[in-house]
């Protein structure tokens, strides 16, 4: 019995399996001569040579019509399948939410059916900025998404083949807290400092996949200090929380960009934790690098939060204290 296994990366598999399952018992019922088993991200399907030929065929024409359209319906499938395939008599004909609501088409989808899509017209300019940018400042307070957008971006371009490797780093600086003696190895004391990224990450990648990339470091989580040296090339890299860089620190990192690299910066000029006399980087970055082509500078503001309702308005209480 051959074995053929198909990588689902590329779609959400709750648009292609359809409510309940729907369209995955449809397209079972299709080819009866084979056994298809689907896990996560995975179709396995198990049978003849020819019959197996036949469905990565089709299969394939299913996959480039979701890619495309990112939405799915029996009709469609009947299509594509070119065959006429009947519904079970006790079940109803439904179509699938379109995942594209007006924030944009879906940047990356993640395990369990997360879509991650830009949701405020300031992150659909991240993700149109870094089309046509090398390096992006996302600057704004928190909330905003700036971060997961940014690691989005990061995901997407690694499935699509785009570079090799995914760095994210962050400076370990303390939340104005004395965080005193951390246990443990190198990892086990900067981790807590990067967790915000593994977070965005848990979101976008399957738990086994991400693993392995952390593994075998196509994806990378280091503190900013260890940029130091490097040439960063076929990758995406971001520097989140820039704020807490110093200037030189923040020209280190500029200057590890490789030739086929893209760079994020991401910061929020309200939550500068460095020491009282020691001025953020960051200010002086967006000063003097605004006018460089190929550097896009994006602000996002309280009109963007995306977590719970009451942070908007958290931001604009703390801004009328600033302000008075």
């Amino acid at each position: 019995m051959n074995e053929l296994k198909i990588d689902l990366e590329s779609i959400n598999p709750v648009v292609l399996w359809g409510p309940n399952n729907e369209y995955f018992e449809l397209i079972k019922r299709q080819f009866p001569k084979i056994k298809i088993v689907a896990r996560g991200t995975e179709v396995k399907v198990l049978g003849d040579e020819t019959e197996l030929g036949l469905f990565k065929q089709r299969f394939d024409k299913i996959i480039d019509h979701i890619e495309k359209f990112h939405s799915f319906s029996s009709n469609e499938l009947e299509s594509l399948l070119g065959a006429r395939i009947t519904a079970p008599a006790d079940r109803t004909e439904e179509t699938p939410d379109k995942p594209t609501p007006a924030g944009g088409e879906p940047i990356v989808f993640g395990p369990n059916g997360i879509v991650v899509k830009a949701r405020t017209p300031n992150q659909r300019r991240m993700v149109d900025s870094i089309n046509r940018s090398d390096i992006l400042f996302a600057i704004g307070p928190a909330g905003t998404g700036k971060t997961y957008t940014a690691v989005a971006l990061a995901v997407r371009a690694l499935k699509n083949k785009e570079i090799k490797r995914i760095i994210l780093t962050r400076p370990a600086v303390e939340a104005g807290e004395n965080l005193g003696f951390l246990p443990g190895d190198m990892k086990e004391k900067i981790d807590p400092y990067l967790r915000p990224l593994y977070d965005a990450l848990d979101d976008m990648i399957p738990p086994e996949k991400l693993k392995v990339y952390l593994e075998n470091r196509t994806i990378e989580i280091a503190p900013l200090a260890f940029m130091r040296g490097r040439t960063l090339d076929n990758c995406f890299v971001i520097l989140d929380e820039a704020q807490n860089s110093t200037d030189m620190q923040l020209k280190m990192f500029l200057t590890r960009m490789g030739p086929s690299a893209k760079f994020i910066v991401t910061g929020d000029v309200t939550q500068v934790d460095l020491p009282k006399k020691q001025q953020s980087g960051l200010y002086t970055a967006l000063r003097i690098l605004a006018d460089i082509k190929g550097i896009d500078i994006i602000y996002l503001s309280g009109e963007d939060v995306v977590r719970h309702k009451l942070v908007k308005r958290i931001l604009e209480a703390y801004g009328d204290i600033q302000a008075s």
